[in-house]
Order: structure tokens, then C-alpha cells, then sequence
């Protein structure tokens, strides 16, 4: 039931103690505003990690050879190994199951691309039509390598967005026309772009792997093997399958190429899940962090209030003698103390919460720095952090109001 008399005690309570209400409530928005900040903060660094390994597939796996650096079986240590097909097909075929996509790459050497009697200088790759998934490429015009021209050795070329810039702003589209690869003529048919800023891989074009190796004395050889796993239904099951079938893939090319177990440079291995495993760790202990923090700085407004309200009951204690003498119920002094508690606790609160959400409103899309990107916070989190704090308000008033049911009549009477 609304009590207008006990409302018009607290208004007369904070009007008489402005500074000292607005100090105290100041600590108490301040802590809320801290906490959303740093949560803020925390989300920006996930959505940063995310951007940053959304440019290829996150269960993707890149395997390319090196040199031994450990003798074994009577080889000497600075053997390059060579990848072939059959790695590529009897780890596809061994782990078929496992493998959303599989794909290779050979780069040729010594190519000349032209075009129009202009030398483009442009890496060529040779894949297959799965590589658009791996490297999580998009088509903007056209179509990518299929199966079809993988069998058929065709002679066709998939550029790329930037080169179609440079080298094709004069036409519609490059779709049909033809470049020239070592004095082979390769039909244009497909147009790919990279996501994010990373023009790295718009460097080159794509051509079959059969073609590849046939046209370019590649004979079996490879450069990479790329894989992309599926997800598991949760970050910690993909990681673990992630674990086993790199073991499992590194085990087998080792004992293929003739390479000590414990040579961990003869091979080498991309795996951008577990580059994100290590940035999700430490997103997650900054996030702890940050709730610590803000915590105790919540904290920190909280025991502000408590000490408020004990200066209160001081002050208040003769009247407080009064009411009990003039029969007030102790549960009825209880609330008077609490009510000023809590809302001051509220307003302070909700004061902080609005202005830390409007600030990351208006200034968090414009924040894009390495692994920062558009800092937020989930209002109803946010919510919930207020509704907490103005039960800790509550808490924090009880004490006092305790010890203020606990006064004798008559020593409060004697108080001046």
C-alpha cells in the first residue's frame, strides 16, 4: 500500500542531506556504469574475435610440407618432404566421416599469365571446387571449380574481385573472356571475393588441380591439404574432434614421409580453431575479470549507502525513540530505513545503467580496433545486474534499520 507520509519523509531526508545523497548515489551509478563498460567492452572483444576468424572457415584445417630437422631411419635432418595425391586421398578416404570438405592446392612454377598482350602478375593455384567453402569465399559472378572440370582437365579460371578490377574495369563482365597461362588459353568463369579487408588471396586465380598438374609438370604433387571439419554441438566437443583428427592426420603423413614423431617443423599445420581456443580462453578470463571489477566496485556502493543509512540512524535516533514510545512496530522503523535505502540504491542504479547503454549506443559501432568490434552488453544481463544491486541496497539498509529497532526508549530520548 503507498504510504505518502513515508515517501514525504524520505524526500525531506535527502532534500536536508543533498551532497551527502547525491556523493552516496554517485558511487552506486558509477559502479553499475563501470560494470556495463566492461561487459561492453567483454562483447566487443567477442565480436572481434569472430570477425577476425570469419575470413576462413573456423573448423578448417591447413597442412603444407617442410624440411626434417630430426635424423630418422638413417635420413638425414633437412629432407624437404613432398605431399602427393594419395596423401590427400587415403586421408580423405580414412576420415570420410569426419570431413565436411576436402581440398588441395598446387601452385605451378614459372607460370606467365597474359591478357591482351598485357603480363599479369598473378599467383596460379590449382584446387578443387571445395576450396570456396575452406577459405570462405564468396561468388560474385559465375560459378567456382566443380567436379566436372576437376575430371574433364578443363581449362577454366576462376579470378578474383580485385583482379577483375585491375585488369577487366573496361568490360561488363570477364565472365568468357580468356587468359593466357604458359601459352594455354584458360576460359574465365567465375568471379570470387574475400571477406573482411584481407585482399590477400584475391592475389590469384584458380585453375582444376587435374589441369594443374597435368598442363604444368605437376605430376602428383601437392602443396597443401585443406580440410574443414563440421561443428559439434558445442565449442568444446569441436575442439576435441578438432584435437584427434589433426593427431591422427599428422600421425599418418609422418609415418608416410618417413618423419620422426617428435619433428614438429617437417609438417606444419594451420588450425584456426585453436588459435580462437587460445582468444576465446582469454576473452573469457578477461570477462571474469571484468565482473570482478565491476563487482566490487558495485560493492564498493553499496557499503557507501550502509554507511549513509548508519549516519541516518544516528541522527534520526531520537525520533526513532518517539515512534517506538508512541507505539511504532519494529518492522514498521525497519522500513522506514530500508524505503530510503532502496531507492536511492534504484535511482543511483538505474541512473548509471541508462547512461553507460546510452554511451555504448552512440559510440560503440564507431570502435573498431583489432579484436574490438562494436562493444554492447545484453540489456536484460544489464537489468539484472540492477535489480541485484538494489537488493544488495536492501540489504545494506536492513543493518541499520536493525540496529535501529534495537534502541532503548529511553536512551534515545536522552539523545540530543
Amino acid at each position: 500500500m503507498f504510504d505518502i507520509e513515508r515517501w514525504q519523509e524520505i524526500f525531506d531526508t535527502i532534500r536536508k542531506n543533498k551532497l551527502r545523497t547525491f556523493l552516496t548515489g554517485l558511487s552506486v551509478a558509477s559502479g553499475i556504469f563501470i560494470l556495463v563498460i566492461l561487459l561492453g567492452f567483454g562483447q566487443g572483444m567477442q565480436n572481434g574475435i569472430d570477425a577476425e576468424f570469419k575470413e576462413d572457415a573456423a573448423t578448417s584445417i591447413w597442412v603444407w610440407p617442410n624440411r626434417t630437422t630430426i635424423e630418422y631411419k638413417g635420413l638425414n635432418p633437412g629432407r624437404r618432404i613432398q605431399l602427393r595425391n594419395e596423401n590427400y586421398e587415403a586421408i580423405s578416404s580414412a576420415n570420410k566421416e569426419d570431413i565436411e570438405k576436402a581440398s588441395m592446392l598446387y601452385f605451378p612454377r614459372g607460370t606467365q599469365m597474359v591478357y591482351n598482350n598485357d603480363l599479369l602478375v598473378y599467383e596460379v593455384a590449382g584446387t578443387n571446387g571445395n576450396l570456396q567453402s575452406i577459405e570462405n569465399e564468396f561468388l560474385s559472378e559465375g560459378r567456382y571449380i566443380n567436379e566436372t572440370d576437376v575430371q574433364q582437365n578443363a581449362k577454366v579460371v576462376v579470378i578474383s574481385n580485385k583482379i577483375k578490377r585491375e585488369v577487366f574495369s573496361h568490360l561488363e563482365s570477364p565472365l568468357g573472356e580468356y587468359l593466357m597461362i604458359s601459352g594455354a588459353g584458360f576460359k574465365i568463369v567465375g568471379v570470387f571475393g574475400e571477406h573482411g579487408e584481407n585482399e590477400g588471396e584475391e592475389e590469384r586465380v584458380f585453375i582444376p588441380i587435374t589441369t594443374a598438374q597435368l598442363a604444368f609438370n605437376g605430376a602428383d604433387r601437392l602443396n597443401n591439404l585443406n580440410y574443414m571439419l563440421p561443428e559439434m554441438e558445442s565449442f568444446e566437443a569441436t575442439i576435441k574432434k578438432n584435437d584427434e583428427f589433426t593427431k591422427e592426420l599428422l600421425s599418418y603423413l609422418k609415418q608416410y614421409h618417413d618423419v620422426a614423431p617428435e619433428d614438429e617443423r617437417a609438417i606444419r599445420l594451420w588450425n584456426p580453431i585453436q588459435e580462437a581456443k587460445r582468444f576465446y580462453t582469454l576473452g573469457t578470463a578477461i570477462e571474469i575479470f571484468f565482473w570482478v571489477v565491476g563487482l566490487f566496485t558495485i560493492i564498493a556502493g553499496v557499503v557507501s549507502v550502509s554507511n549513509i543509512m548508519l549516519i541516518v540512524v544516528k541522527e534520526r535516533t531520537r525520533e526513532i525513540g518517539i515512534r517506538k514510545a508512541l507505539g511504532a512496530q519494529p518492522w514498521s522503523i525497519i522500513g522506514m530505513i530500508m524505503h530510503e535505502a532502496i531507492f536511492v540504491t534504484a535511482i543511483a542504479g538505474f541512473s548509471g545503467l541508462i547512461f553507460s547503454m546510452g554511451l555504448l549506443e552512440i559510440v560503440g559501432p564507431e570502435i573498431e580496433v583489432d579484436y574490438i568490434l562494436n562493444p554492447s552488453v545484453d540489456f536484460k544481463v544489464a537489468l539484472s545486474t540492477v535489480i541485484l544491486l538494489i537488493g544488495a541496497g536492501a540489504l545494506a539498509g536492513f543493518f541499520p534499520a536493525w540496529k535501529a529497532v534495537r534502541v532503548q526508549v529511553i536512551e534515545a530520548l536522552k539523545e540530543e
